[in-house]
């Protein structure tokens, strides 16, 4: 099976993700390529978290593909794996931070974050989504649904997930009213409920509803 993407200059890709697009950064001569992606664009508390990994192509971990897809066993197997294998950083961008500017901005301010905490520095980065991070020190394209047609950009996306998950599960030892280790922060019914109950808590994001009440 094949899909066609909004953005491709192929007429299909794989139901999987490939190594197409570092396959063809690297023929051009920029060495290094790093996957970026984001996790936590639409919960209405916690951080967003982005990952940047730089696979080593003789050591893929198999079964990679968008986190969004796997279930939670399988990421977190593939988390582990991904972090044996390849060169990963991640970054993060708080409540504060989108509300000072909204959660566009404050994803791409966490990607670049995690490109420049990399242990190596890219020639060149895959990042998901439609946009570029601003200020990056190497090349990149934006590739829509990267997660899904890019084996770096999986990684990333794994990584992110599991990350930013496990961040919540901790930040629910804290803020025990809310439940933040079933939902993540998203606007589940529960959470709602708690919302109504005891008001936000200091990982709300004041400027999403229904804290946000203009």
């Amino acid at each position: 099976m094949a899909r066609t993407p909004p953005d491709s200059l192929f007429p299909d890709y794989p139901a999987m993700p490939d190594y197409r697009f570092e396959q063809h950064a690297v023929q051009s001569g920029f060495g290094l390529v790093a996957g970026v992606d984001e996790a936590g664009r639409g919960p209405l508390a916690g951080p967003v978290v982005a990952a940047a990994v730089i696979l080593d192509f003789n050591a893929i971990p198999d079964g990679l593909n968008d986190s969004k897809l796997l279930k939670r066993q399988a990421r977190e197997a593939l988390y582990e794996a991904i972090l044996a294998t390849s060169q990963v950083a991640f970054a993060t961008a708080s409540a504060r931070e989108i509300e000072a500017t909204d959660i566009r901005i404050a994803s791409l301010t966490a990607m670049r974050r995690a490109l420049a905490a990399l242990p190596t520095r890219a020639g060149f980065a895959l990042v998901d989504g439609r946009d570029v991070p601003p200020g990056l020190d190497c090349m990149a394209r934006a590739l829509v649904k990267g997660d899904s047609r890019c084996l770096s950009i999986a990684a990333a996306s794994i990584v992110a997930k599991v990350t930013r998950d496990r961040m919540m599960t901790r930040a629910a030892l804290d803020h025990p009213h809310y439940g933040f280790d079933s939902h993540m922060g998203y606007g589940a019914p529960k959470h709602l409920k708690a919302l109504a109950d005891h008001g936000p808590c200091p990982l709300h994001r004041m400027t999403f509803r229904p804290m946000r009440k203009d």
